[in-house]
């Protein structure tokens, strides 16, 4: 891989406000790392780091000293969750919502400084890893400095009042009819390309912003340097000419359902179908078995998948689209973080994290699991038993891999019409299966087989 050396030089980094001016002269490292492409998306595995939670210092620096073990896993991409300041004003609980933003070109100085920020960056990509903040376009905190600078800026109500999207009653909505709101937001993002060397957003509640606002800003923002772009959003329209990856919702939901018996098979191959009519070849799905919403708000991965929840993993990996791994998940996390307060996760590796560095290892080296805008193929293989039993194929160019599944809590008696001699990946063991042969499953047991 070519390497292209970006030399941060003190006039590109200089901030007007004096706070940054410290911080950008203490910058000098060169940064090696290639720009994010299409190429490099195709076998990613993304990261979405809680700094807030993810270790008791709640810190940049802490979670920096763990990048190298990211690495491990197969990351490429980190996520930073909100790393900005967070309004006071009808702030929910004692630290607020990482999502009322009270600044969108500061840090919140729970977590550090812009060095700090700039170094988790530089040790993100001398590992190999872009990094992507989370940005908030639809709404503010109920103290950001547009509500007294620029009013306009605001949805309102008969009486002059800001309008809360939702109920969510510590934020005020932006009007995005507003053309200087749309200049404005561009120039906030544009600022974290310049000065913190970024390497993109993930974009929250995407779809209630106009897509015209993100088609017009995510044009600007790759004139300034190359970005991944995802958007915390299912419609397919904001891939059009926008979005790089959106989110799987209808498929992390019937995951869920699945594992709760309340789906089967037959309900998933649906869903391969709708896909494949919904999408076109090029858009990039995330496969996710929790993030940060789904575990604060809708149960830890054991709550809601039970004893489903390696071989959900196994498949979020396995079927096209890039896979998630939400801090924590890792260390067979089995607590919901709190989300207006200080919490932390215990650091102690079970049974997932070997699990998540074998299937890592195969994601980033097998282009049978690219899941990018040049994906791998997914061809159905049939089973006698097409409720419980899921088989499917991958395959690119002269790689393929085969994953069979038991999607169900009972021992399933199975044939398929697979045949031939394979590696069981994760134990790596051969196993021979003949045509018609019965196969024996237990509950939710599942195979990742390279020919």
């Amino acid at each position: 891989m070519k390497k292209i050396l970006f030399i941060l030089t003190i006039a590109a980094l200089v901030s007007c406000k004096p706070e940054n001016k410290k911080a950008d002269k203490t910058d000098t490292k060169l940064d090696s790392m290639q720009p994010i492409s299409d190429k490099a998306l195709e076998n990613a595995v993304i990261y979405e780091a809680n700094i807030r939670q993810y270790s008791p210092e709640g810190t940049f620096n802490a979670f920096t000293k763990d990048i190298p073990k990211l690495k491990q896993l197969g990351v490429k991409i980190v996520w930073l969750m909100p790393i900005y300041p967070i309004s006071k004003k009808d702030r929910k609980g004692p630290l607020g919502s990482y999502y009322a933003v009270a600044n969108y070109t500061k840090v919140n100085p729970e977590f550090g400084n812009l060095t700090d920020l700039k170094k988790l960056v530089n040790t993100a990509h001398e590992n190999g890893m872009y990094v992507i903040l989370d940005w908030v376009a639809n709404h503010t905190g109920r103290d950001h400095h547009w509500l007294t600078e620029h009013p306009d800026f605001y949805v309102r109500d008969d009486k002059g009042n800001p309008v809360a999207p939702f109920d969510w009653t510590d934020v005020a909505k932006l009007d995005y009819s507003n053309p200087n709101l749309r200049k404005a937001m561009v120039g906030e993002m544009q600022y974290w390309l310049k000065n913190a060397n970024v390497d993109g957003f993930r974009c929250d509640v995407a779809a209630e912003v106009p897509v015209d606002f993100w088609n017009n800003a995510i044009k600007q923002l790759k004139e300034t340097k190359p970005v991944f772009m995802l958007a915390e959003a299912w419609e397919p329209k904001l891939l059009k000419n926008g979005f790089d990856m959106v989110y799987s919702w209808d498929t992390h939901h019937l995951m869920n359902s699945i594992a709760q018996g309340k789906k089967n098979v037959k309900d998933w191959d649906a869903r391969m179908k709708q896909i494949d009519t919904m999408y076109q070849k090029q858009d990039i799905l995330m496969n996710f078995v929790t993030n940060h919403d789904e575990n604060s708000w809708n149960g830890t991965v054991k709550e809601r998948m039970g004893d489903a929840s390696q071989t959900m993993i196994a498949l979020s990996y396995c079927t096209p689209g890039m896979p998630l791994i939400y801090n924590g998940l890792e260390y067979d996390m089995n607590k919901r973080l709190r989300f207006f307060d200080k919490d932390t996760i215990n650091k102690t590796k079970g049974k997932v994290w070997p699990l998540l560095e074998k299937l890592g290892k195969l994601k980033n080296s097998d282009e049978a699991l690219n899941g990018g805008k040049k994906a791998a193929s997914y061809t159905k293989i049939n089973s006698s038993n097409n409720d419980d039993i899921l088989i499917f194929k991958r395959e690119k160019d002269n790689d393929k891999i085969i994953f069979m599944a038991n999607l169900s809590d009972k021992e399933v008696t199975f044939t398929t019409d697979l045949s031939g001699e394979f590696l069981d990946y994760l134990t790596q063991k051969k196993m021979v299966i003949n045509k018609d042969e019965k196969l024996i499953f237990k509950p939710w047991e599942y195979k990742i087989l390279v020919p």
